[in-house]
């Protein structure tokens, strides 16, 4: 039997809960990030560039996501009164304000997201069963309806349980990717990898595209397979040490980098760019039917489906841990801090899943209406990375948290890189930043409705700049919209 005590009112559970070891922190980071746009690497680098041109990128991009990755496991270790990760660093670095944004949009973002991967799913599982059709019919939403709600029991009866089936799960999809890429390496032809190396006869648009624009495409790809690097952090009060937080995020990022490059740049060399541009998605089974025939194609399909389950998991299991530490800290409603006895965020976890369902019930009413909301969601994830990695580079910048004397050279050139490459997240999202002002003004209401209940959050005069910045883009992204010079899609 639980015991229980008794904080401002609300009786919350004491259990003694069984902490996450770090496969199953390196398995949540893997797990999260590939989901089902690893499948679909080898169009989507092709149809916009070059070997040649994808090996910059990913260079580049791997820089970047790793000074990222270290950012994190340096602030999990210098910072460990800091449990919402992500959230926790961006209002420990620019106060309540950003901090509440960052949790609201973060939020968000992966709850209509989830709505995503429940369609994808079904659309997915429709290569078997074509009852489900693109994944959006009575049918596959009564199927995500189920798929949903027993996820939602799962990480009712227990974080570390879903843990544990996430890391099954995840150990299944990195077997399935290595098998593809240990056969794509035998059908390697050297030949057809470097034929137009540098893309010479690439055309986007209808016309060539240089080396400076190739290379910026493929990191416009990249902007979004790296979501969940944050993973560990995010569940860092789960974490049996502390250690194994920013161990599991380097580890967990350096294993989804190996089989994005590996996937991508392989491809290449199987089929011609031209052909490799013009598959359906997910376009890995392109590649593995050309050279093991049909099996391939539903080899790939069936893995879309365990590797977009396992991802399921772990952002339900997210999107339920976050709000309960915003609450913990004051930022949401306190009632987001009830946990079950088994440990588990029960009234977030209901909250969440219950604005699922709803959307669930809303893309079969209105297909574009959702693919709107989620167009608007999409980059409201990535601020807070920006605000993780300006906050590892404010602590470089003034020794706070560390030591006398204690070297700060390497943090200070991870921050640097690793807060630009923020930025830069937030510029080549392009029209769905914009777009994701319009989810981040209500926040505002939020926070102020929020303040009322809780005499500690202060609006500073940077925040009101900041609120007032949110108001201006919302009002000009609205004027786009209404001019016909941004669209929804």
């Amino acid at each position: 039997m639980a015991d229980t005590k008794q904080n401002d009112n609300t009786v919350v559970p004491m259990v003694t809960e069984k902490k996450l070891g770090v496969n199953a922190l390196i398995a949540l980071v893997i797990g999260s990030m590939l989901g089902g746009g690893v499948f679909s690497l080898p169009q989507n680098f092709a149809s916009v560039a070059s070997p040649g041109a994808l090996i910059i990128g990913w260079v580049i991009t791997g820089v970047g996501m790793l000074c990222l990755a270290f950012i994190y496991q340096n602030l999990s270790m210098r910072c460990p009164d800091l449990d919402g990760g992500i959230y926790s660093y961006a209002r420990a670095g620019f106060g309540d304000f950003i901090g509440f944004q960052s949790a609201w949009g973060y939020w968000l973002s992966v709850w209509i997201g989830n709505v995503s991967y429940l369609v994808l799913l079904f659309s997915a599982i429709s290569f078997f069963f074509p009852l489900f059709g693109n994944g959006n019919n009575l049918p596959s939403i009564i199927g995500a309806s189920i798929v949903l709600w027993v996820a939602h029991s799962l990480v009712l009866y227990g974080i570390r349980e879903v843990a544990f089936i996430n890391t099954i799960l995840t150990v299944i999809k990195v077997a399935i990717l290595i098998v593809f890429i240990g056969a794509v390496l035998v059908a390697f032809k050297i030949g057809v990898f470097t034929a137009d190396f540098w893309g010479r006869m690439l055309m986007v648009s209808g016309s060539h595209s240089d080396i400076l624009n190739q290379v910026k495409s493929t990191m416009l790809v990249t902007t979004w397979v790296f979501i969940g690097i944050e993973g560990a952090t995010v569940v860092s009060a789960r974490a049996a040490k502390r250690k194994d937080i920013g161990k599991a995020t380097v580890v967990g990022l350096l294993g989804a980098l190996s089989i994005y490059i590996l996937v991508s740049l392989l491809s290449m060399g199987v089929l011609s760019q031209a052909t490799l541009a013009g598959l359906k998605n997910p376009s890995m089974a392109g590649v593995l039917e050309n050279i093991i025939g049909p099996l391939g194609a539903k080899f790939v399909s069936g893995s879309v489906v365990i590797s977009l389950t396992g991802a399921l998991l772990a952002w339900t299991l997210f999107a339920a841990e976050l709000p309960r530490i915003a609450a913990k800290d004051g930022i949401f409603p306190r009632i987001f801090t009830k946990i079950n006895k088994k440990s588990s965020p029960s009234f977030s976890l209901w909250i969440t899943n219950g604005l699922i369902q709803f959307f669930l019930i809303f893309t079969l009413a209105s297909t574009a209406g959702y693919q709107s909301i989620f167009s608007m969601a999409t980059a409201a994830i990535l601020p807070p990375y920006l605000f993780s990695a300006a906050y590892g580079l404010k602590l470089a910048l003034t020794a706070e948290r560390y030591g006398d004397k204690e070297p700060r050279t390497g943090a200070l050139i991870c921050g640097v890189i690793a807060t630009l490459y923020g930025v830069w997240l937030c510029y080549a999202a392009g029209d769905s930043m914009l777009l994701s002002s319009l989810l981040f003004l209500p926040g505002i209401l939020v926070f102020l409705w929020q303040k009322k209940s809780q005499s500690h959050l202060m609006m500073k005069s940077a925040d009101w700049v900041v609120a007032l910045m949110i108001l201006a883009v919302s009002l000009w992204t609205l004027n786009l919209l209404l001019r016909g010079e941004l669209h929804i899609v």
